[in-house]
């Protein structure tokens, strides 16, 4: 096995190449944009690359065939706020074999280590954590939007070599079909009801209003979790850039007291639905096609992606008031019949209370590892709810 690092577009082109031909007789996986990918290893369209630095490789074995691949990388606004400096890996692939697994860790390893990380996690992304984020070992079925999928056996590979749970990444399905319960519902017009709070969907010709209004809840309300760093305006906008031609407005939502921001929620049309089709290619012909296949409303889900409320509006039902909002945009929208409610980590047992309220059910499970390169113990992310550190649990 030789790995080679990707210095050029050739490279690059290979490093994508190797999960299309890993999942090849896979139909459930869903090949992310290649676009997306090269977007993450790009300092012009990554800010992160502001603060941090990445680096990746591909495997072959002797014949030259494509049997793995790997990422790290160092963001340092993180990388120094733990125990440990802590670095990164992710967009792991690789062949059924643990040696190759280990090599491609490894290389990732000693990376990390010449830069004086002492801990890696993974995998991650080299940005927010909405995409390419954590190990799938529960619920192999349909991917959501950005929302990891890969192989069963990786999960013996990453415990093998020493990778210890992080944090759990808990995901709930919600049927359309079903509905929202009624005790949920009772609860809910109380809250809409109530003149004090103006719910409101995102307006595109209000972005700016928007985005700071969330980034004042998101910086708020995570601020009491460990090793917490606010979120800028140019991420989120960033963000909401990538994802414009996928935005439906009425299913991103936020709340307000008296101009002040109290709680939002983003949810997407879960486009994966139609990029099953595209082999992670977005040419002409096929942002044709996306056009057709939006319009003939191919995406049946929508994915949560993230939501917040400010601690001082917790407890008030807020969440409560936001869906019951979706709930009548789905009214509009019968041919919208799932919604993945994505993802929640274990650290935060209050919004997994709200997706057990509002009717969501278990179905997925991803895993965010850490291996302490000279250590041989666990660390565990700390309960938002606590407020501090909880470690070597």
């Amino acid at each position: 096995m030789k790995i080679h690092t990707v210095k050029d577009k050739k490279d690059a082109k290979k490093f994508l190449d190797t999960a299309r031909e890993l999942y090849k007789n896979d139909d459930v996986w869903v090949c992310p944009l290649d676009d997306e990918i090269e977007a993450v290893f790009d300092p012009e369209q990554n800010v992160f690359f502001n603060h941090g630095d990445a680096i990746r490789w591909y495997m072959t074995d002797d014949e030259g065939n494509l049997t793995g691949r790997i990422a790290a990388f160092i963001n340092e606004k993180k990388a120094y706020t733990f125990d440990q400096p802590t670095g990164g890996m992710g967009f792991f692939e690789c062949i059924n074999d643990e040696q190759a697994a280990f090599k491609l860790f490894d290389q990732a390893r000693n990376w990390l280590e010449e830069r004086g990380m002492e801990a890696m996690d993974g995998p991650i992304n080299f940005g927010e954590n909405d995409k390419f984020w954590g190990l799938l070992v529960e619920g192999f079925t349909h991917p959501g939007y950005g929302m990891q999928y890969n192989h069963p056996y990786y999960k013996t590979f990453f415990e093998n070599y020493g990778f210890k749970p992080y944090f759990n990444m808990l995901t709930n399905h919600l049927s359309m079909d079903v509905g929202l319960k009624p005790r949920f519902l009772k609860i809910a017009e109380r809250v809409v009801s109530n003149k004090k709070y103006q719910f409101e969907h995102f307006d595109i010709k209000n972005k700016d209003r928007y985005i700071k209004a969330l980034l004042d809840v998101y910086n708020t309300a995570w601020q009491s979790h460990e090793n917490f760093q606010p979120m800028t305006f140019e991420e989120v906008d960033e963000a909401f850039k990538i994802a414009k031609p996928i935005i439906d407005q009425e299913l991103v939502w936020f709340v307000f007291k008296d101009g002040d921001p109290a709680a939002f929620l983003v949810m997407y049309p879960d486009v994966n639905m139609i990029l099953k089709y595209f082999n992670g290619k977005m040419n002409l012909w096929n942002k044709i096609r996306f056009w057709y296949m939006k319009k003939r409303h191919y995406m049946t889900r929508a994915r949560l992606v993230i939501m917040g409320v400010k601690p001082k509006y917790q407890g008030l039902g807020l969440e409560s008031g936001i869906f019951y909002n979706l709930n009548e945009v789905m009214k509009q929208r019968p041919w919208i019949r799932e919604l993945e409610l994505s993802w929640v980590g274990d650290f935060n047992p209050k919004m997994l209370a709200v997706h057990k309220a509002v009717g969501g059910v278990p179905a997925k499970k991803h895993i965010t590892y850490r291996k302490l390169f000279n250590k041989d113990e666990q660390q565990r992310s700390a309960i938002i709810s606590e407020g501090k550190k909880k470690n070597n649990a």
